[in-house]
């Protein structure tokens, strides 16, 4: 039997893993919101400088029933249509990154030796990145627990392992004894600018109240 290969998820848009189309970026505007769009703002919002390839997705997927379409004077607005039996699949897509977060959240939450602070930071808290881009997890360690702690250890390797298994991507663990927070915070590194400027709590205390205010 040959080994199994991962796909690796893109971090900024994860709903590409099903979907690698322009069809599943527009959906994941619409169901990001409840208010009708225009097609230049759905175009605008996807990032894509061709208002006709939106244009033309917008139109199959009023076809298929998928989304609404309105008209407003000159304009024309789409909604996705939520009562579509299709609908909760497109939302799920869309929530893939906030689904992540709750799996970790979860996992970590149920640690026996709990973290001062757990954060996602980089490229997956700021919603760039691509396939190839580490999950960026930043982890505090209670001064009362040593770094080869077993029981510690093995929180850590479950956590890499199981965001690598949820996404394709390899987990990246920064990790920080509570009592290095001020050699951090002296010396300046570039993971303290990363943290404030773009973290994503998870569990224990929250930046400003770990690093300081600046």
């Amino acid at each position: 039997m040959g080994a199994i290969v991962a796909t690796l998820m893109d971090v900024s848009k994860p709903y590409t893993a099903i979907c690698p189309t322009l069809d599943s970026e527009v959906l994941a505007v619409l169901a990001g919101t409840t208010r009708p769009l225009t097609g230049r703002e759905v175009a605008r919002l996807t990032g894509r400088t061709s208002h006709r390839g939106v244009a033309e997705v917008l139109s199959r997927l009023v076809e298929h029933g998928l989304v609404e379409r309105q008209e407003a004077g000159r304009a024309l607005l789409f909604t996705l249509n939520r009562e579509h039996l299709a609908a909760p699949a497109v939302e799920a897509l869309a929530g893939m990154r906030a689904e992540l977060l709750r799996r970790i959240r979860g996992l970590v939450g149920a640690w026996k030796t709990a973290a001062v602070h757990v954060s996602i930071f980089g490229s997956t808290a700021r919603g760039d990145g691509g396939t190839q881009s580490d999950i960026d997890v930043f982890v505090v360690r209670p001064d009362v627990v040593s770094e080869d702690d077993p029981r510690w250890r093995k929180q850590l390797d479950d956590l890499a392992e199981n965001i690598e298994r949820w996404t394709g991507n390899r987990a990246s663990i920064a990790e920080a004894a509570e009592g290095e927070i001020e050699r951090l915070l002296r010396e300046d590194r570039p993971i303290v600018a990363e943290l404030r400027s773009d973290a994503i709590g998870i569990s224990g205390a929250d930046i400003p109240t770990l690093l300081g205010s600046k």
